[in-house]
């Protein structure tokens, strides 16, 4: 599988990776899923602390064993939750970030974390406290590199102007193409990549598009309506062919712009992750069609969905 580079470091991602998130609970059905991604040639999981309470970091470790040497493993903190009580509180504080990485590599039963982020983030946080947590993490060996996982442009900005950070996570597809309003050139002039989460906006643009754009665009998505959001679906299956699955062109789409490093796709199944793998079998999307998906779509703005 082709790699792409994370920002100016030296870790080289995948150019699809597995987000961790949807693997569920049960430790041998997703060391299945997780297998099948290694072996496909996929080098970099992406979990965090939240996600199900600490216990998607205990699964992930457990089904790297033995595989750690080949894989970048990435995981987010931010979130100070108790897993007794199931709920938790925003804090980017330095004394959080430096006790939740401890917590993390041992949930996780490594020594140290290749890309460890902020889980959100808000113009009002301590920033560059944070920033420091993060410096001195990686000086001292239990990090490789940072980045963010945010939405939010001001925040955004803060942290390329004032950070080391490699990479930003962020919600990026066809139908949401709001980091390409502003985002993604100020972060290519920064030499930091961005993780595009959601790739196929909740399966919206999958083989099951119309099916999921029923269920997930109920009352709307973004500034679609449900009617809108329908009909892509139902025109998204028109660049597809033999070659190239509805899941494929998704992907494609957001790996056309070099400043993303990885596709971060979720899988609940090892049927659902052959799925996304269908896109190793695919010859290059062309700028013809490439330009045909973004006229089929709306550039919708930061600005209708900016938040604090």
């Amino acid at each position: 599988m082709n790699k792409r580079q994370l920002g100016s470091s030296d870790l080289y991602v995948s150019e699809i990776s597995l987000g961790c998130m949807s693997l569920g609970t049960d430790h041998n059905k997703a060391k299945d899923i997780i297998d099948r991604a290694v072996d496909a040639g996929i080098n970099y999981l992406d979990t965090a602390d939240l996600y199900d309470f600490g216990e998607n970091e205990k699964i992930v470790g457990d089904a790297v064993k033995g595989k750690r040497d080949d894989l970048l493993i990435g995981t987010k903190v931010g979130n100070n939750f108790n897993p007794d009580k199931e709920d938790w509180h925003w804090d980017p504080s330095k004394k959080h970030i430096k006790e939740g990485v401890k917590d993390s590599l041992k949930r996780l039963g490594i020594d140290y974390i290749d890309l460890y982020q902020l889980h959100g983030g808000t113009i009002d946080d301590p920033i560059e406290e944070s920033i420091e947590a993060f410096e001195e993490l990686k000086q001292d060996g239990l990090i490789r590199e940072y980045g963010i996982s945010s939405i939010r442009p001001n925040v955004i900005k803060e942290y390329v102007e004032k950070s080391n950070i490699v990479s930003v996570m962020m919600q990026y597809n066809a139908l949401d193409r709001r980091p390409e309003e502003e985002i993604l050139n100020l972060l290519a002039d920064n030499e930091i990549s961005v993780l595009a989460r959601g790739p196929l906006a909740k399966g919206m643009l999958s083989s099951k598009g119309q099916q999921k754009a029923q269920e997930k665009a109920e009352n709307g998505f973004l500034e679609y309506s449900q009617e809108e959001v329908l009909q892509i679906a139902k025109q998204w299956q028109s660049f597809t062919s033999d070659e190239k699955t509805a899941e494929t062109l998704a992907l494609q789409y957001v790996l056309q712009n070099p400043t993303v490093a990885t596709a971060v796709f979720g899988a609940s199944s090892v049927e659902q992750l052959n799925d996304n793998l269908r896109y190793l079998e695919a010859p290059p999307l062309t700028e013809q069609i490439y330009k045909e998906m973004q006229a089929l779509t709306k550039g919708i703005t930061y600005q209708k969905h900016r938040s604090k």
